[in-house]
């Protein structure tokens, strides 16, 4: 079983204003879910993308606007939403402070697939 000490994770530059920690993943030893924090500017989060798997996002600190396809929601500190596979959707700050948000995918390697073909596709697989 392995240990994951988060306190380790390196925070990655995904875009500008927008950093990931890459909490759990195929690269960690998981077998079916990737788990990774956000931490946005103001204005900021992620461009609409889907994934072939479901996705929990949670507000950790601060409040996002969350769009699946049409429908937009407004979350706080604390609340979660479930993202259906293969449903578009993505999320942006509201506030003037870093909004803070934990993704679980249920899935080992995080992969998107991006309205806009010009952003950055990132796998997260073993190495070794």
């Amino acid at each position: 079983m392995p240990l994951i000490d988060s306190a380790t994770q390196q925070r990655e530059i995904w875009r500008p204003g927008v950093e990931t920690v890459m909490l759990v993943s195929a690269e960690t030893g998981a077998s079916q879910l990737c788990i990774f924090e956000q931490y946005c500017e103001a204005g900021l989060g992620a461009p609409t993308h889907l994934h072939a798997v479901e996705e929990v996002l949670t507000v950790i600190d601060g409040a996002a606007e969350i769009w699946l396809d049409e429908k937009i929601s407004r979350l706080e500190a604390g609340q979660s939403l479930i993202i259906p596979a293969g449903i578009w959707h993505g999320f942006r700050n509201v506030l003037d402070t870093t909004l803070h948000v934990r993704a679980t995918i249920a899935a080992p390697v995080f992969e998107a697939s991006y309205q806009d073909r010009n952003e950055i596709t990132r796998r997260y697989l073993p190495t070794g």
